[in-house]
């Protein structure tokens, strides 16, 4: 699979997560809502009078149908996006009615007018805040936009009422004249209206631009965790800070030498012949697990698992000053994190299980590598193949470590050498598809 499939899969789910958390936002919003229906209703019959009540008693019935109509379909398969801009849409006409319409409808001695003058443009703020719950930027601005539109329509119901007196524009009159217009109780101020929708504009655009930036950010975290995430399988801790701050962590493709690991279950195909396979996987597990601590606790990097084998390397992707050194005292841990779980398993009445590590010192080719559906961070070349062919040559000759000489004399060169007490030199061995026999250490554990 390539990156970019990749890539496009992880913005789906976390679209998807978008899309769950919008679910709860919405879900928060509508308990919310009915929650301060109830009260408003319990207040409506203390402070209200028929016809009145039966008005608003039907507007919050119909909010609280809204909201619970909306967060079914929300849940439901046929679910479509034009319903969610609907039933926001209707709850902004909605709460015009109930703001300022309702005196088109009652009749009362008081202007209907006069009901501009209660602030009641504020709920619409209200409105948008709650809508911002809901992680879309595009839905946020067409909350504005439906706000402005259901406010408007009501301002312009008001105007068209019998008596209305008004103003627009900077029309310069007489102080006094000017003070008995705005008092007069049909008076509507066109300029006010005007900066309410602006206002209301304005509001819902920096709030959609608070919820894309919120979104953005949470989009770059969890870009930012994964990276992490996968790095970590394979890197240090440290070194997985390191890389996570370069803007290429892994960098080209190119040469450079390595110091390159293998170590393996000695007599795996017969263990495995003789116990269950979960009891098999379970054990593989611990093996790779113990192996895994190891090598990161010395800066190294797990390159792969295969099989009971596990491949570790040492300056890759970044190379050091202690890439040998640091291989050759992983080895070493490995060998006494294993002669630990001996004991362990000694306790427990299990078998005790002998490891074999081959090391090799020398140049390799790093980079990605792989084919349109699946690519994989690399280290190849013949020094992995040397480091694999001394693993192996530790069974034959019933040694715990095989290094080469070539690592041998890079570890002296970083000033480590007593990291060589207790290596031995062997015969020089003939190592298959290699025309000169290589010169070879071990070292195996006295316990």
């Amino acid at each position: 699979m390539t990156k970019e499939s990749l890539d496009l899969r992880r913005s789906r789910r976390l679209e998807e997560a978008f899309r769950d958390e919008e679910l709860a936002g919405f879900r928060l919003s509508i308990g919310a809502r009915l929650l301060a229906l109830v009260v408003i209703a319990v207040w409506l019959q203390v402070w209200t009078e028929p016809p009145r009540t039966y008005w608003l008693d039907g507007i919050l019935v119909a909010f609280g149908l809204s909201g619970v109509g909306f967060y079914t379909l929300l849940r439901s398969p046929r679910h479509r996006a034009w319903q969610t801009y609907f039933f926001v849409g209707l709850d902004f006409f909605l709460l015009t009615f109930a703001t300022i319409g309702l005196e088109l409808v009652i009749d009362d001695s008081w202007p209907p007018q006069m009901t501009l003058r209660n602030g009641t443009v504020v709920y619409f703020f209200l409105f948008l805040g709650l809508l911002s719950l809901s992680y879309a930027p595009r839905l946020m601005i067409w909350g504005g936009l439906a706000a402005a539109a259901a406010w408007s329509l009501g301002i312009l119901l008001i105007f068209l009422q019998p008596g209305t007196v008004t103003t627009a524009g900077h029309e310069m009159l007489e102080s006094h004249v000017e003070l008995t217009r705005h008092l007069h109780p049909r008076f509507v101020d066109v300029n006010v209206w005007l900066q309410d929708v602006v206002v209301l504009l304005l509001a819902a655009g920096v709030l959609a631009c608070a919820v894309w930036r919120g979104k953005r950010l949470v989009q770059r975290q969890a870009a930012a965790e994964r990276e992490r995430g996968n790095l970590a399988r394979y890197f240090s801790p440290n070194m997985v800070d390191q890389l996570a701050k370069r803007d290429e962590p892994l960098g080209s493709v190119r040469s450079q030498p390595v110091a390159v690991l293998f170590a393996d279950i000695v007599g795996f195909t017969q263990v495995c012949e003789v116990l269950p396979p979960e009891i098999v996987v379970g054990l593989l597990r611990e093996f790779h697990g113990r192996m895994a601590r190891a090598v990161f606790a010395h800066d190294g990097t797990v390159d792969k698992y295969i099989g009971d084998a596990i491949m570790a390397t040492f300056g890759t992707p970044l190379r050091s000053s202690r890439d040998a050194r640091n291989a050759l005292a992983c080895a070493r841990a490995m060998v006494m994190a294993m002669a630990e779980w001996n004991r362990e398993r000694w306790a427990a009445g299990s078998p005790p299980i002998r490891t074999g590590i081959g090391l090799h010192y020398g140049p390799a080719v790093i980079g990605d590598i792989g084919g349109e559906r699946r690519f994989e961070y690399a280290v190849i070349g013949d020094t992995v193949n040397v480091a694999s062919r001394l693993e192996g040559l530790t069974h034959d000759l019933g040694v715990d470590i095989a290094v080469s000489e070539d690592l041998v004399r890079q570890v002296r060169e970083e000033g480590a050498e007593v990291l060589l007490k207790g290596f031995i030199p062997a015969e020089r061995q003939q190592l298959r598809n290699r025309s000169e026999p290589l010169a070879v250490w071990t070292w195996r554990d006295a316990a």
